[in-house]
């Protein structure tokens, strides 16, 4: 049992995280960062990102985050390899669980991502930043003048299949039934576009290109006549959704139907409609519609701020 009382602690180390790190260490509050089950989220398993500014070149995913460690570090933020038990926010100060130790905190910032959905398959995995992504306007790019297959029948996978025609040569829609979870408005849309196949009753058992680390087909089988063929696609993106990591929160903190958590203000998180002081959320754990680097690490700033104002007001 620890009985210091931080003044911050931050959960998740990508990068809102690591940018809420930064900003709350330049303000001498020596932040915790708990790095979670996925140190440095969605952008350590990124290759090449080229639209964060700054980067010219654009600058490998895991670079980006090992830098912004290393700078979060420098103004005096301890980073801690571990992840959150549960937390108690009806107390004040606030207590987390972290194992076997409880630490006690002035203020909390839910840095904690969202998991993209994935298939499970371990072709899929080994292959996720070489030709298989779970974000379209991340690595649509990199599709340009190819033929791509996208998965999923809700309106994510239509989002993502009708961004990727300004790249792709042609998008395959893969959906493993003949229904589909879209809006009946963006089913249209993506049904009208001349770029857009559909493979109804339809899975993907394997991610062809392991060893050459380049998507060179998927295995496809139709699951109604039993079909089994080669897809020659060069890049798959899923669309499937992902799932916010807000659950150790769930009758403590208002989210949303699909477990994101509610803020106004971008940041500020409430319980029952009214603001909890002292607990702000940032990055993609609140965000459903953007979900990007430089939008997280935005909302990372605006969190950090918000704690420094906060303990000023306490006269901390």
């Amino acid at each position: 049992m620890s009985e210091t009382v931080r003044d911050t602690v931050i959960l998740g180390s990508g990068c809102s995280g690591l940018t809420a790190a930064i900003y709350a260490g330049r303000s001498n509050l020596k932040p915790l960062v708990l790095e979670g089950h996925e140190p440095g989220g969605q952008l350590s398993i990124t290759t090449l990102v080229e639209n964060f500014p700054g980067w010219p070149e654009g600058v490998q995913g895991p670079e980006l985050i090992e830098n912004m460690k290393k700078q979060a570090t420098r103004f005096g933020a301890e980073l801690r390899m571990a992840h959150l038990t549960s937390a108690n926010l009806l107390t004040s100060p606030f207590e987390l669980q972290v194992g076997k130790e409880i630490i006690k905190t002035r203020t909390l910032i839910i840095a904690s991502g969202a998991s993209a959905r994935w298939l499970g398959l371990p072709s899929e995995k080994a292959l996720v930043g070489f030709g298989v992504s779970s974000c379209a306007t991340c690595d649509g790019f990199f599709a340009s003048g190819k033929e791509i297959a996208v998965v999923g029948g809700g309106d994510s996978a239509m989002e993502e299949a009708l961004f990727l025609t300004r790249f792709a040569k042609k998008v395959t829609l893969i959906n493993r039934s003949e229904n589909f979870r879209a809006s009946r408005i963006m089913l249209e849309r993506a049904i009208a576009h001349p770029q857009i196949e559909f493979l109804h009753n339809t899975v993907v058992e394997e991610v062809l290109g392991v060893e050459e680390k380049d998507v060179k087909g998927l295995k496809v089988h139709n699951t109604k006549t039993g079909e089994r063929w080669t897809l020659p696609v060069q890049f798959m993106f899923l669309g499937i959704g992902h799932e916010p990591n807000a659950t150790m929160f769930q009758g403590q903190i208002d989210l949303d139907e699909d477990g994101y958590i509610k803020t106004e203000h971008n940041v500020f998180v409430t319980r029952n409609g009214v603001q909890i002081h002292g607990v702000y959320a940032c990055g993609d754990v609140q965000d459903r519609r953007y979900r990007q680097a430089i939008t997280a690490a935005g909302t990372g700033c605006m969190a950090a701020l918000e704690v420094e104002k906060f303990l000023e007001e306490l006269g901390r």
